[in-house]
C-alpha cells in the first residue's frame, strides 16, 4: 500500500499522540456541556429565567463567561479532534468489533456529530450564534415529497438511539469504552456516573425523538424541537418538575463521566 495513501494517513491520525490528547480534551469538553446543559435544566424545573437547556444554551453561558471566546475555541479544537479520531475509525475499522459494518456506522455518526458541535462552538467562538432552530428545519423537510415520512424516519431513529443509551447505562456497556486504571477498573464512583448518566440521557433522547416523531405525524412542524423543548415538556407532565430535575441531575452525571471518560478513554 503506498505510503500516502488514504488509508496510511487515516491510521497515522488514528495513532497520534497528538490526536489522542486532543480527543480526550473533547470528551472533557463534552463534559463541560453537559454539566451547563444539566444546570440550565434544574433552573427551568425550579421555574427560573433560563437560556435555552441545550447545547445552544450552553454554549451561550461558556460565550457569556470570562474567556468565553477562548474556552470556545478550546472546545472547538476538542470536538475536531474527536470527530477526526472516530472517522478515523469508521475508515479503518473497530479492533475487536464483532458487527464491523455497525460500528464502522456508529463511528461515522458520532464523527458527524462531533464535527458538528466542533462547527457550532466555533460560531459562537466568533460571536455568529447558532444556526436554524430544530422547527424551522422540519418544516423544510415536511414541504418536501415524502418529508414528513423522512422526518419520522429521523424521530424513530432518535428514539432508537435514546433506547440504546438507556439499554448501555442500564446494562453497564459504556465501561468496554473506558480502558481502566493499572488494575483494569475504573471504579465504583465512575461506574455510577456512567449509569445515571447513559439512562438520562437517552429518556431526554427519547421524548427529542417522540416530538419529532409527533410533528411527522401531524404534519405540523411547530411539534417538532431539540433537547430544550424536550425538557419543556417533561416539566407540562404529572410531577414534571420532579421528572425534569432527575433526568437534569441525570445529565449533568454523564458530564461527570465525561470527564472521567477523558481520563480513561480507549482510544
Amino acid at each position: 500500500m503506498p505510503k500516502n495513501s488514504p488509508a496510511n494517513a487515516a491510521r497515522r491520525a488514528q495513532n497520534s499522540d497528538a490526536l489522542h490528547a486532543l480527543a480526550r480534551g473533547g470528551y472533557a469538553a463534552s463534559g463541560v456541556l453537559h454539566v451547563l446543559v444539566a444546570w440550565l435544566a434544574v433552573q427551568l424545573a425550579l421555574g427560573q429565567p433560563t437560556g435555552q437547556a441545550d447545547e445552544s444554551g450552553a454554549f451561550s453561558a461558556i460565550a457569556q463567561a470570562p474567556g468565553g471566546e477562548f474556552l470556545l475555541w478550546a472546545v472547538a479544537v476538542g470536538f475536531a479532534a474527536l470527530a477526526l479520531w472516530q472517522l478515523a475509525t469508521a475508515a479503518l475499522g473497530v479492533p475487536g468489533a464483532e458487527n464491523q459494518a455497525g460500528a464502522r456506522l456508529k463511528s461515522l455518526a458520532k464523527g458527524v456529530l462531533y464535527g458538528v458541535l466542533a462547527a457550532s462552538s466555533a460560531r459562537y467562538a466568533q460571536g455568529s450564534g447558532g444556526g436554524s432552530s430544530e422547527e424551522s428545519m422540519t418544516a423544510d423537510v415536511l414541504r418536501m415529497p415524502g418529508g414528513p415520512w423522512l422526518v419520522g424516519a429521523v424521530g424513530l431513529v432518535i428514539v432508537g438511539v435514546g433506547v440504546y443509551h438507556v439499554v448501555k447505562g442500564w446494562r453497564k456497556k459504556f465501561l468496554r469504552d473506558l480502558a481502566g486504571t493499572g488494575g483494569g477498573s475504573v471504579g465504583p464512583v465512575v461506574e455510577r456516573l456512567g449509569q445515571v448518566g447513559y439512562i438520562a440521557k437517552g429518556i431526554a433522547l427519547g421524548v427529542v425523538g417522540g416530538l419529532i416523531v409527533a410533528a411527522a405525524v401531524t404534519t405540523d412542524a411547530s411539534r417538532a424541537g431539540g433537547l430544550d423543548e424536550a425538557l419543556r415538556a417533561m416539566r407540562e407532565q404529572p410531577f414534571g418538575t420532579a421528572l425534569l430535575l432527575v433526568v437534569g441531575l441525570g445529565i449533568g452525571a454523564f458530564g461527570l463521566y465525561s470527564f472521567a471518560r477523558a481520563r480513561f478513554a480507549r482510544l
